[in-house]
């Protein structure tokens, strides 16, 4: 069986060993970077199967390594950072990570969330034929291309995902847990506020139907009928 490739961008050399060799022992392909821009060259060139990346990097920072390749690739991002406050956790989901840990952390834990990341991307199943098309809302199913009005609508990887699920289920109210177990995977384990924040940029995005997805009190989202 292959190895995943795993790509570490951690400017802090002694973190940056202790996880190559920890996973490395874990039968991983691990590729490292001490800095944001080197990290990007490296995610764009080795394409690996998920990305360990800190938040405080030099050159470019972790949210602005998000921001960037979160519109190239799915691929799944763990960052970790020294700061534990609500705002730099939610910063980093708006920004397209995945998960995220608190250092110091248990390198048990983070397997744990990797393996699980990675279950989620190989148990993914598309359905990607034709199209929806909700009054002027198109989503090209093959191409991954949606419109609004005929002017394309720049969404990630995983907001094109959550958009199409809402669409499919017009109507149903789906609770965060529906949505997670849908789009992340049943093993994910990460808070299920990043829902709340992939719903935030979807309205931002698509002002026109912000009002059409509801938010249902204690339960989760509607697309309006």
């Amino acid at each position: 069986m292959s190895q995943e490739k795993l790509l570490i961008i951690e400017d802090e050399i002694n973190l940056q060993n202790a996880l190559k060799y920890y996973f490395e022992q874990e039968n991983y392909a691990v590729d490292i970077a001490q800095d944001g821009e080197l990290g990007l060259s490296k995610a764009r060139g080795i394409k690996p199967s998920i990305i360990i990346l800190d938040l405080m990097l030099p050159k470019l920072d972790g949210l602005e390594f998000c921001r960037i390749f979160r519109k190239e690739s799915d691929t799944p991002i763990i960052m970790l950072t020294a700061k534990g406050s609500e705002t730099d956790k939610v910063l980093g989901l708006e920004m397209g990570a995945d998960d995220y840990l608190v250092k110091p952390f248990a390198m048990r834990e983070l397997l744990a969330r990797v393996r699980a990341l990675l279950r989620r991307k190989s148990n993914k199943t598309t359905n990607n034929l034709g199209n929806l098309i909700s009054e002027n809302l198109k989503i090209d199913l093959n191409s991954h291309i949606t419109t609004l009005d005929g002017e394309n609508i720049d969404l990630s990887p995983k907001e094109f995902l959550l958009l199409k699920f809402l669409i499919i289920n017009k109507g149903k109210a789906l609770s965060r847990n529906a949505i997670l177990d849908e789009i992340w995977g049943k093993n994910y384990i990460g808070d299920s506020r990043t829902v709340d924040v992939h719903i935030r940029w979807i309205r931002k995005k698509i002002n026109s139907i912000t009002e059409r997805i509801r938010t249902i009190r204690g339960v989760g989202y509607r697309f309006e009928k």
